[in-house]
Formats: structure tokens, sequence, C-alpha cells
């Protein structure tokens, strides 16, 4: 009988099972994620079937690094700095807070300090996969609050990295042992954060001019596959560079890998090439978490199960609330990041294993750390879904308020923006009988030339930040976002607008962005562009009054092209090529 690999077993038994589970809790209506840990669940009762956890791991690991190059993709240095002051105080008192508190439970269990001291740090540090993952389906990335929450979150990968280096030195401490010899340590403490900086440097310097160009270069060649093949060994190789070379972890490195590839006109391209991947290999990741997970914790030791769940949702969130108000964020920046928090995942599963490997962490300790971790993951949903309830109850009480009192125009203006927490308020504009263009790539950019040299009014969504302000220079109204986005078409004022123009080659959002322009305006003309004859039937069946297939349409040019003698020809096949690009509704 022919052997099946580990690797593909593992690869295949995982995604096909999470897909399974995804589509069942999507009919639930629970978060696609809840199917994914579940599936790592149920393989850990069967091992049997050949998943093998080691390389469960290691999948997840190209996951992380694929999805922190994606979010370095749409960051920049400008950014990571604007948040400074807030994240790197937020993170260390974050971390101040929850590690003692584990360290009182420890203490409780009857665990020495320095079994304490890790399992509080372990319970300190958000999942890097999970707050990505609600950020992004939320859309919240690229808002202020969003780039709070991400630079809090390189603050606490680049403190987990010192610590890891350290904690041998300060476990031995906790225990009562030879003191250790602090000339060591502060050795150590130097080369950790000289590699540190001599990695920035090098990303921020020769990173900078090295990897755009490297893609420049190729997506001059006119391959795709090369193209796609440069984007995966930029991030997995600059990922590898730093992990060997600096001791900085994979996540961060492909993290200042994107951010530096941000800089470059292709960092979208990029981005939609290394999507497909990303999306896979991060599934694993919830698998592999769900495969750790031990049942026999929750019968055991259910008190401290739950006091372990309490402290990373409750206490450190807390701790994050606080500093963000301190700092005079608004309560509902508060609640968000707080919400984005409350979870634990990769980097506590490596302080657990560090401690198991040094002889200081119980078991029982490595156990609560990972029921804990998948407790809060599968809350963590639920915590935004009570937020939407809060922020649409405080919606309609200040609706109520308007109605019963006069407001100053600051205090109306302060009331909307409490309202709408998870996103900066987005002004309409005030163009009529235009053209909506969402999308400003190749299509998009003849488009738009072609609309303004005739004088007609064009109001245009753009995905890239660089495009949008070059725009908006030359005297032309762009907004910067997603326009599958309800806040973000909204402000095209799509009542008074002629027709809308999708422009973006992803039919799938397309798709998205019409069903949201129709909802607002039923009778609006709305042209979208197609690469099959499946997304014409998806893009018409949401609402598209005619879908272009750009391929049919090189085919009529073609052949429109032909002598008078072959116009006959011409003709027929041009007919017949005018059913599938275009259709009406």
């Amino acid at each position: 009988m022919h052997h099946v690999p580990p690797l593909v077993s593992t690869l295949t038994i995982g995604l096909v099972l999470a897909f399974s589970l995804g589509v069942l809790a999507h009919r639930l209506k629970l978060p696609p994620l809840v199917g994914y840990l579940v599936a790592g669940i149920v393989i850990s009762f069967a091992p049997a079937v050949g998943a093998d956890q080691n390389i469960a791991n290691q999948l997840s690991e190209v996951g992380v690094i694929l999805l922190l190059f994606g979010v370095g993709l749409h960051f920049s240095v400008k950014d990571l700095l604007s948040v400074r002051a807030i994240a790197i105080p937020g993170a260390i008192a974050q971390g101040l807070v929850a590690t003692p508190l584990g360290m009182a439970l420890g203490w409780a269990l009857g665990w020495n300090l320095a079994a304490g001291f890790i399992f509080g740090l372990a319970l300190s540090v958000a999942s890097t996969v999970v707050l990505l993952r609600m950020l992004q389906e939320r859309r919240l990335l690229e808002t202020e609050r969003g780039k709070i929450t991400i630079g809090w979150l390189i603050v606490q990968d680049i403190a987990m990295v010192l610590a890891l280096v350290l904690l041998p030195a300060i476990t031995s401490l906790f225990q009562g042992d030879a003191p250790p010899d602090i000339v060591q340590m502060t050795r150590q403490v130097a080369e950790v954060v000289g590699k540190l900086v001599v990695f920035t440097l090098a990303m921020l310097v020769v990173g900078k001019k090295l990897i755009p160009a490297l893609l420049h270069y190729i997506a001059h060649t006119g391959s795709r596959e090369l193209f796609r093949l440069a984007v995966l060994s930029i991030a997995l190789g600059f990922a590898f560079l730093a992990a060997e070379l600096f001791g900085v972890s994979l996540a961060l490195g492909a993290f200042f890998a994107g951010m530096v590839l941000s800089e470059s006109q292709l960092s979208q391209q990029a981005a939609t090439e290394s999507l497909p991947l990303r999306d896979a290999f991060a599934v694993l990741f919830f698998v592999s978490v769900g495969m750790l997970f031990s049942p026999a914790i929750m019968i055991e030791a259910p008190l401290a199960l739950l006091a372990t769940v309490a402290i990373i949702i409750f206490g450190k969130s807390l701790a994050a609330f606080a500093v963000v108000r301190l700092f005079g964020q608004s309560t509902n920046t508060g609640l968000m990041i707080s919400a984005s928090l409350a979870q634990i995942g990769e980097f506590s599963f490596i302080l657990a294993s560090l401690g198991l490997t040094l002889g200081v962490l119980p078991n029982e300790a490595r156990d609560l750390i990972i029921a804990g971790a998948i407790i809060s993951i599968l809350l963590n949903p639920l915590l935004f879904a009570l937020l939407d309830r809060y922020y649409a109850w405080q919606e309609n009480a200040n609706a109520r308020t308007d109605d019963a009192r006069p407001e100053t125009k600051d205090e109306e203006a302060e009331a909307k923006k409490e309202a709408t927490p998870t996103r900066e308020p987005i002004p309409a504009t005030t163009l009529t009988n235009h053209v909506v263009l969402i999308g400003h790539g190749r299509v998009g950019r003849f488009v738009s030339k072609s609309l303004l040299e005739r004088g007609i009014p064009v109001y245009i969504i753009e995905d890239d930040s660089e495009d949008a302000a070059d725009l908006n220079a030359h005297g032309v109204q762009a907004l910067h976002g997603n326009a599958a986005d309800p806040h973000v078409i909204e402000s095209a004022n799509l009542d008074e607008a002629r027709c809308m123009l999708v422009a973006i080659p992803d039919a799938f959002e397309g798709g998205q962005v019409v069903e949201q322009a129709r909802a607002i305006n039923p009778t609006l003309r709305i042209v979208a562009r197609a690469h099959s004859e499946a997304e014409i039937d998806h893009l018409a069946k949401h609402g598209a009054d005619f879908v272009v297939m750009g391929e049919h349409e090189i085919g009529k040019a073609m052949l429109s092209e032909l002598s008078d003698e072959e116009r006959p020809i011409s003709d027929a096949v041009t007919g017949m090529a005018t059913m599938g690009p275009i259709r009406g509704r």
C-alpha cells in the first residue's frame, strides 16, 4: 500500500477539515475561524488520520510570515512612528499588569515564582494572527485605531524577542540559584538590541532600495509566475534572514520586508499575489492551535482555567483600555483596542515551550495556556459582536438626544465621532452628475483620463494611498479606501451620480461593491469588468447592469481590423462575442 507522506496528509486533512467545519460555522452564523479551531480539536482526537502536530506548527509559521508581510505592505515607517507615543507605553503597561496577575494565579496554584513569571508573561502577549484577522475582517487596518493596535503588537513582539533571550537568567534568579552574571546579562541584552538596530537600519536603508528594485525588475520580465515567486521569496527570504542573522522573529522580519516594499507602486499587486497562500496557511495556524488542546484540563482544573481566561480577557484588556484613555483617545477607541488584544497565541506557546525546556514550567501551566488561548480566540469574535451592539445602541441614543436638544457644531461632531467607533468619519463628495470610478489601476487610469479630457466630473475610490493622494494633489477628487466598505462607498454621493464604473480586477470584491452601491441607489447604472463567464454571472447577480469581459473586447477589436472582404466574418463573430462580455441585468 502506498504511504502518504506526513506533510501531504497534514496539509490535506487540515485544509479539508477546516474548510468543511468553516462552512458549517458560517451556516451557524459563527466566524469561520471557530470551525478551523474545531477542526484542529477533531484531529487531535483522531491521531490515526495521519496529521502531524509538528508539521502543522511549521506550516502555520508560513501563514504568520505571509500575514505580517501583507500587513507591512499596507503600513509605512511614518505610520509606525506616528503611534509610538501610545503603542510603546501601552504594550509595556499591559505587560506590567498581566504578568503579575499570572504570577498571582501561579502562586495560588502552588508554583514557584519562575513558573508564575513565565505563565504571566505568556498571558500578556496577544496573538498576531487573531488580531490581524479581526482587523482585516472589520477593515480597520488603515484606520488610526488599527495603526495603534499594530504598533502595540510590534512593540510586544520586540519585547518577547528580548524576553526569550533573558528568561534563562531571570528564572534562575527567581529560583534562588546562584545570582546571574550581570556582565553576561548586559552583554546579551546589548547584543540583542544591537542586532535589532542593525536589522532595522539594514531594512530601512538597504532593503528600501533593494526590495522595490528587485520587484520592478521582475515585473518588467512580463512573467506573472516569476512575479508571484518573487513576492513569496521576498516575504519568506527576508523573514528567514531576519531570524538567522539578527535573532529577530520570523513575523517581525516579514513585517519589515512588507513595510519597505509598501513604498513601491507594485505593493498592491504584491499583496494580491500573496493573498491565496496567506489565507490558506493562516487557516493552518488555527488548526494547529486546536490540535494542541487537552480537554482534560477543563475537568482537572476548571477554576484555574476560568481565572486564566479572566486574566486574558479582562485583566490585560482593562490595562489596555486605561492606557488608551490616559492618552486622550475616545472610549470607543479604547474598547476596540482592548477587544483586539483580548486573546493570546503563538508567542505564548513559544514561552510555554521554553519554560518546559528550562524545567521551570509545570505541564499544568502549559495546558492552561493552550486552553486559555483557544477559549479566548473563540470568544474574541463574540466580544466584537457585543461591541457592535453597544455601538448601535450608542448611535440610537445619540439620535434620540439630537431630537431632544439642540447642539453646537463641536458637540455634534464629537457625538458622531463616538457613534462611529471603528473608523474615522468620511466626508461625502459634493459632486453631482458625476461618474464614480472604483479602482485606478491600468483600466481605471485609462477611463479617468478619457472622462476628465471630456470634462466629465469623476470621483475615484482607490485602495492605494499614494495613488489617491496624487490624484487629489492634481485636483481630482479621490478617496483612499475599499469601496466594498459601506462607509467608504457612501462618500461617493451615489444618489446624484450618473453611473458607477467598477474597474478593479477582483470580481469577488467587485460583486460586494456592486451590491453595496445597488442598495444605496437601486436605479444607478453600474458597469463592471470580469475575466470569465463565471465572473460575469457573479457580478450580474449582484446588480451590475453591464459586465465587460476584457478578453472578448480585445477579440472584437482585432476582428474589427479585418478587410472589407472579410467583414461578414467579422460581423458574425463580433455578434457572437457580444453575447458574452456585455450583459444586462
